[in-house]
């Protein structure tokens, strides 16, 4: 999107754009752009809320006022919570793949965890991407299970480059949209907040981007200490403890 903006602003024709991967917008400096802090596929937030959507909308439309360029704000909100109507009929039943909240373990016992979780979830997400017909899962390029690997093996490094945080970041999105559709296909599906709670309480995936968020946050780099603050962990997650 940055690039077409590029050729449509040389063509005479303003335009603006959301960004949901923001290193990539830094790197591309398209004329205007509003970086959201939504999920990947999810550029208004969330569903069946055009109060909300309006807001990010008129956030958009505003950076035609800016009267230079290249613009790069950050939207203020956080998506709220979409009730999804079948999961308050059914009383918001939890899905029929069950976590424990991870416990303290060795590296090897995590990474067998991990893997574990990835392979309980394997038919429930191929089940959501036939329904679909597609899927959101794959723009790491990455299976799920080298998607654990990777971020096992660097919540465990020392330390992590500058570099790596982009790929990294676009890793961490890959595989919680991997869990995201795996639980979206299971029956009574949770609205998203308590989704969000199971994702970052109730699996070692999530526990290991909390591991990966204090290791950013103690990094030199002023943009990984941002990556790592903003761009991780939902901050009403982190501010529920």
């Amino acid at each position: 999107m940055s690039a077409i903006g590029h050729y449509l602003e040389s063509e005479g024709i303003a335009t603006a754009s959301i960004s949901l991967v923001r290193e990539h917008t830094e790197v591309m400096r398209p004329p205007r752009a509003l970086w959201v802090p939504f999920p990947l596929g999810r550029p208004m937030g969330v569903a069946h809320d055009p109060a909300f959507q309006r807001r990010v909308l008129g956030a958009l439309l505003a950076l035609f006022e800016r009267e230079s360029g290249p613009v790069l704000e950050d939207f203020p909100e956080d998506a709220p919570a979409d009730v999804v109507a079948h999961a308050a009929e059914s009383g918001g039943e939890a899905c029929p793949v069950f976590f424990n909240a991870p416990a303290a373990a060795s590296k090897s016992a995590r990474a067998a965890l991990l893997q574990s979780e990835v392979a309980q979830l394997a038919p429930w997400q191929a089940l959501a991407a036939q329904r679909r017909g597609a899927s959101v899962f794959g723009l790491s390029g990455k299976s799920p299970q080298a998607l654990a690997e990777m971020l096992m093996e660097l919540s465990e490094a020392a330390s992590i480059t500058a570099a790596e945080w982009p790929a990294l970041k676009l890793a961490i999105d890959d595989l919680r949209t991997y869990y995201e559709e795996a639980a979206a296909a299971q029956p009574s599906p949770l609205p998203s907040a308590q989704l969000e709670e199971w994702f970052y309480r109730k699996t070692v995936a999530g526990a290991l981007l909390h591991d990966l968020r204090a290791a950013g946050l103690a990094h030199a780099d002023a943009t990984v200490r941002q990556i790592a603050d903003r761009m991780l962990i939902p901050r009403r997650v982190l501010e529920a403890g």
